[in-house]
């Protein structure tokens, strides 16, 4: 799969979601579900999406028992989604399980990417909260090697760790990344950032961009300009 920039749509309603997709007149962006939207909707925002032509990374991030992922997992196969997603900290275990849980009969299944580190957590942040004292892209290096140990397509990462990750795990492991931002676009609560061009030079498959897009004047001259810088 080529790159690609995938709209996070983070609406709170269904109403809000086909209105903002409806000023796409030519074009059917890559969009990604969050849990705001999937929880307030449920599967049917999916498949309206997906009749309507989007491709879509369902972000849930499950991360349970071993079992119990595998169930959810199959339901959501369903849903003929293109991306879900999970916890690399729920252990191998739990994401071979899975991937057992998200393949068909037929042997076809979405892709099964792995939220390493979230972008909103830093060193100081792991370190005092959750008791993790090595460096935090050691950590992120090994939870990216432990979700290709369990046969994992790839990782959410910050696209700081992108390059970094095709080292380890190999060219053909995706690495999907949120935190981008133009140059001159506001961080929000994103502390680990790079801008599309970074992003593109370092080696990221996907980027998520959400309110630099949603929240533009112009959603649809920001989304190209994603493009141009990204994609090119």
């Amino acid at each position: 799969m080529g790159k690609d920039v995938i709209i996070a749509c983070d609406f709170a309603s269904a109403e809000q979601t086909l209105a903002f997709l409806d000023r796409f007149t030519d074009k059917k962006p890559f969009v990604k579900i969050g849990m705001e939207l999937f929880y307030a909707e449920g599967p049917a925002i999916v498949r309206e999406l997906k009749k309507r032509g989007h491709k879509i990374f369902l972000d849930l991030k499950l991360h349970d028992i071993p079992n119990t992922v595998k169930k959810a997992m199959a339901v959501l196969s369903n849903l003929d989604v293109d991306i879900c997603n999970l916890h690399a900290g729920g252990t191998v275990a739990m994401m071979q399980a899975a991937l057992e849980g998200l393949t068909r009969a037929d042997g076809t299944r979405p892709l099964l990417i792995a939220v390493t580190q979230l972008t909103s957590t830093d060193q100081q942040s792991m370190t005092e909260d959750l008791l993790i004292r090595e460096p935090i892209d050691q950590v992120v290096m090994h939870y990216a090697l432990n979700a290709k140990k369990a046969g994992l397509d790839g990782v959410v990462c910050s696209p700081l760790e992108a390059g970094k990750v095709h080292e380890v795990c190999g060219k053909n492991f995706l690495t999907v990344t949120p935190g981008v931002r133009f140059a001159d676009g506001d961080v929000g609560d994103q502390k680990r950032v790079m801008t599309p061009e970074e992003a593109k030079k370092i080696g990221s498959d996907y980027i998520v961009v959400g309110r630099p897009i949603t929240a533009a004047q112009d959603p649809v001259a920001a989304y190209e300009r994603f493009l141009r810088e990204f994609v090119g």
